[in-house]
């Protein structure tokens, strides 16, 4: 589980933080934030399963944060610190889901146990079965037909139906029902495009959705193009492009908008495909060209450089170093060229 440590004081946050990590069973990863509003930025970018959030802080209080939290992420549990002074107020918070309370001063002992309680109660969501195989179904029918609106469809149904569920619950359902559409597209022969089941690589419900959409596109368009004749493997058509561009500073976005691929989804699956990032490809095969070149007596090393995209020729030569261990100079002279 990730938890969500949220305090005014840098150290209460950090030794609540630090109790945190010392819990026996092991959270996934603990964060903090000073107030209210950086904790819901911080939530937004990556939900946590459970918030640790003092009663009075500046900007935004702990009541107003769990008010927030509830009606934007119910799913997400919560324990909220306050001083005997402050117990009544800290009450409040019962309409906003608080189970929890820990007075101050927190001890290791009190809040291990009550993180003990959340560990076990787990997170609420549930999903049945029958529902669940039956969406898979006809998401596949909705693939097969080329259906792409009622693949929006479907994916904001499970948007509702998914709320309950924590981000990390979530991202393992949806990584499921990928890996279930490839044994069901593999088993009826039907094409999958690379890296279909991958993991995920978002951290937001809204990149999670977005993703499985770009994906169920990707089956759409392979389907259309056996279908025409013309199928071409993406990732192929992506390294082609960056070879024959090698001279120009293409965005890892203008290469992605070519092959029909959002830039997030290009990026994981072109490393998972390359077992190398998008820049780093395209460095090795400007270097590769480089060398190439540089076996041709009458090309100017300067013109090289500039030919597979290096304008500044002594950063040219020092990634030409780095990767090959000398210079260019010095390889022109291991091949007998002056």
């Amino acid at each position: 589980m990730r938890l969500l440590v949220v305090d005014d004081e840098p150290v209460i946050r950090n030794g609540l933080k630090k109790m945190a990590l010392d819990y026996p069973r092991r959270l996934e990863s603990a964060d903090t934030a000073g107030n209210g509003l950086e904790a819901l930025a911080k939530i937004e970018e990556s939900e946590p399963d459970i918030l640790l959030t003092d009663i009075r802080m500046p900007r935004m209080d702990g009541l107003e944060l769990c008010r927030q939290v509830h009606e934007r992420y119910p799913h997400i549990m919560k324990i909220v610190i306050s001083g005997y002074s402050d117990f009544d107020y800290a009450q409040k918070c019962m309409d906003y889901g608080v189970k929890h309370y820990l007075l101050k001063p927190v001890t290791p002992p009190d809040l291990h146990e009550v993180l003990d309680k959340l560990v076990h109660s787990g997170a609420p969501g549930f999903i049945p079965a029958s529902r669940y195989l039956g969406w898979i179904g006809r998401l596949e029918e909705a693939v097969w037909s080329l259906q792409e609106e009622e693949i929006g469809r479907l994916a904001e149904e499970w948007r509702e139906h998914g709320a309950g569920l924590s981000v990390q619950q979530l991202k393992e359902l949806l990584e499921d029902v990928l890996a279930q559409l490839e044994r069901n597209f593999r088993e009826k022969s039907r094409p999958v495009p690379s890296g279909l089941a991958a993991p995920l690589g978002g951290h937001s419900r809204q990149e999670f959705f977005t993703e499985l959409e770009d994906r169920l596109k990707a089956c759409m368009t392979g389907l259309l193009a056996q279908r025409r004749g013309n199928f071409k493997d993406p990732m192929e058509e992506a390294k082609a492009y960056i070879d024959s561009h090698l001279s120009l500073e293409i965005s890892l976005k203008e290469v992605a908008d070519m092959v029909g691929i959002t830039p997030t989804y290009f990026s994981a699956l072109f490393k998972k495909i390359t077992n190398e990032t998008f820049i780093s490809y395209r460095i090795h095969r400007r270097m590769e060209k480089a060398r190439e070149l540089l076996a041709v007596p009458h090309m100017r090393t300067v013109d090289i450089a500039a030919e597979v995209g290096y304008d500044d020729y002594p950063h040219f030569t020092k990634t030409f170093k780095k990767i090959y261990g000398q210079s260019p100079s010095e390889y022109r002279a291991s091949l007998g060229i002056k």
